[in-house]
């Protein structure tokens, strides 16, 4: 979900910010499992289609061609850290950059009913201002 969320964002944006690559990797996901019904059913509602969208694996060349990783919870940038020793780019917390800083962990609805993930939705959409602004002020600039 936060891959299609912070992409419809940024294709907002302007230049380049419209341009940057969003992909979603897990640290200890299936690669090529279909995203889940409820994950389809909450962006739904938000008029975006997940339907396409396959599980992917992280990968040291995904490390190593990111701008930034953000991550949903402190696990998760610890599990990260832990498999992939040289990491360039930053290393946040999707929620990390909310002013004022409030809960930064989003939790992962995996298998959850639906309601779970619509909570998990909400939070990453809550964020992806801060997100976009933390694009804008940290590293565009290196993208021109």
């Amino acid at each position: 979900m936060a891959e299609r969320l912070l992409g419809h964002a940024l294709n907002a944006e302007d230049e380049p910010l419209r341009s940057i690559p969003v992909i979603s990797a897990g640290v200890s996901s299936y690669e090529g499992e279909k995203a889940s019904e409820n994950s389809i059913r909450a962006l739904q509602k938000v008029g975006l289609d997940l339907s396409d969208h396959y599980s992917l694996s992280l990968t040291q060349e995904i490390v190593d061609n990111s701008l930034v990783i953000f991550c949903m919870t402190d696990s998760h940038r610890y599990l990260l850290k832990e498999f992939f020793f040289e990491i360039k780019a930053p290393v946040v917390l999707f929620r990390q950059f909310i002013e004022p800083s409030t809960n930064t962990q989003v939790s992962d609805p995996y298998g959850m009913q639906l309601e779970a993930y619509e909570n998990c939705r909400d939070n990453l959409v809550e964020a992806i201002p801060s997100c976009i602004n933390y694009l804008k002020e940290n590293l565009v600039p290196d993208l021109k």
